[in-house]
């Protein structure tokens, strides 16, 4: 304190003092939180990401080893579709079941790791996204755009493609009852180029 200054006006010095020193640690306060805040996002984000490389990078080993499995599959349905189910002999009808239980059981374990088939119904309306179609022709119960047949069943993992149903179309013209898509019917393949090129090519045969 000098000479100059009263008690009174000392203590007023102090207080303003320590007013601007509590004003700078509020806002020195204030540029912490936000500090840590934007730490804590970024640890939240960077979990994110993490968890999710890390379900993509276990997705794609199970749709790998999905794949290598496919083979199989279709071997088990040919198999069962063309087995001589009027057989009377007791060992072949056993032999029938057995690889019918087989192709179940593995159809069961795709399911509960989420492999999907993708085996369209007679007359369901042809999906590039999920479809591949490897030959047209004229039908007459099955409306333009729509699968006669499925030639081999495709599969998805998780939502995304692994291999797409291979199917024949009912080509334009076809007179069979109408499916309710007549712009799309008219036109099946129009979209197979566009956006996602995920395997609904067109390969006409017939």
């Amino acid at each position: 304190m000098t000479d100059e200054q009263t008690p009174a006006e000392d203590v007023a010095f102090e207080a303003d003092d320590a007013s601007q020193e509590i004003e700078a640690l509020k806002l020195e306060v204030a540029a912490l939180k936000e500090q840590a805040l934007r730490y804590a996002a970024e640890a939240e984000n960077t979990k994110r990401r993490a968890e999710r490389e890390m379900n993509d990078a276990r997705a794609y080993a199970i749709q790998k080893f999905g794949r290598d499995l496919l083979g199989v599959a279709d071997n088990l349905s040919r198999a069962t579709a063309h087995s001589p189910k009027d057989s009377t002999d007791a060992a072949v009808k056993n032999f029938i079941i057995g690889v019918e239980m087989t192709e179940k059981e593995l159809q069961g374990a795709f399911e509960r790791n989420g492999l999907k088939k993708i085996d369209p119904a007679k007359g369901e309306k042809f999906d590039p996204h999920l479809h591949q179609a490897v030959m047209e022709q004229p039908a007459t119960d099955v409306a333009a755009g729509g699968v006669i047949t499925v030639l081999q069943a495709g599969y998805e993992l998780m939502g995304r493609l692994v291999r797409p149903a291979m199917v024949a179309v009912a080509a334009k013209g076809s007179t069979g009852p109408s499916t309710g898509e007549s712009a799309a019917a008219a036109n099946p393949y129009a979209s197979a180029t566009d956006g996602d090129n995920s395997g609904g090519s067109f390969d006409q045969k017939a």
